[in-house]
């Protein structure tokens, strides 16, 4: 039954709204404007509440059914249920508590910007570190990975084992990695020492 309320709601408690609202937009009708901001103000405020009733009231025998019923009480102009709602209760009691709530408002704001500063501060440290470290490790691990493949196994790697001659070696020191290759004196023959 709670696929029912769900639907019944998005259809009847938030399209068909939605669309007289853009209606009274459209039309300039202050009239129905106010009819409709009045109607978003207690269906957000029964929105809200409706997430913790949920939790605490789901097993209430004929629940889903009493929250479609207010849907359509909040909804129906013979009723006019939203607009009583609000003028009775909602209007008053924000009415005197508008100047707490906008300075609390304010405060969360300004502490809610200074605490994405912080974060986004050690955020940004921590990536840069990162960043740091994996590109030295990654450097390091690469010339140390390069370092121990011998010509041997380069030729192999790319598949033409017979371009590189047995006698080449390759020595490695932490210093400096030179080629050493001794040619002998019949290979030399037939040319100028031109490669």
């Amino acid at each position: 039954f709670n696929l029912l309320f769900l639907f019944s709601r998005l259809i009847f408690g938030t399209l068909y709204p939605a669309y007289y609202s853009y209606k009274a937009v459209k039309s300039k009708d202050i009239k129905e404007y106010v009819k409709w901001m009045m109607y978003w103000i207690i269906f957000a405020l029964f929105t809200t509440a409706e997430t913790f009733t949920d939790i605490f009231l789901c097993w209430f025998p004929f629940y889903y059914e009493l929250k479609i019923a207010f849907v359509a009480w909040l909804l129906s102009p013979y009723t006019k249920g939203s607009s009583l709602l609000y003028r009775k209760f909602v209007h008053p009691t924000l009415s005197s508590k508008e100047k707490e709530i906008d300075d609390c408002l304010i405060q969360a704001k300004d502490r809610s910007y200074d605490a994405l500063v912080h974060f986004g501060k050690r955020g940004l440290n921590v990536a840069a570190t990162a960043a740091v470290m994996a590109a030295s490790k990654g450097q390091g691990a690469l010339s140390e990975r390069l370092r121990s493949f011998s010509m041997q196994d380069l030729s192999t790697i790319r598949g033409d084992s017979s371009t590189v001659p047995p006698s080449v070696t390759v020595r490695t020191s932490s210093k400096q990695s030179h080629p050493k290759t001794s040619r002998s004196a019949s290979e030399g023959t037939g040319s100028s020492g031109k490669c």
